[in-house]
């Protein structure tokens, strides 16, 4: 792997579970108030457009840090909806 790959592949594990502590206290609370039903929505979709275009470019860094990304964004959102 080089030295760009490794890059990339960091910045994207920080970057993914950035979310993973808001996840966690939405679940622990069960409450997601102070979360945009707006900015999750566009979020989400910007993740998936991230995500179609890795596999297209098969940039592996892009790919995992927009898989992981979109699954954790997407819990949070289940949770909004299932804590309103």
């Amino acid at each position: 792997m080089d030295f760009i790959t490794i890059l990339g592949l960091v910045a994207a594990t920080l970057t993914t579970f950035s979310f993973l502590p808001q996840m966690l206290k939405t679940w622990q609370t069960k409450s997601a108030k102070d979360v945009s039903y707006a900015m999750l929505i566009t979020f989400n979709t910007g993740v998936f457009l991230w995500l179609m275009y890795g596999i297209s470019l098969r940039a592996l860094p892009i790919i995992l840090a927009n898989g992981v990304t979109l699954f954790f964004n997407l819990i949070i959102l289940w949770l909004k909806i299932k804590y309103r």
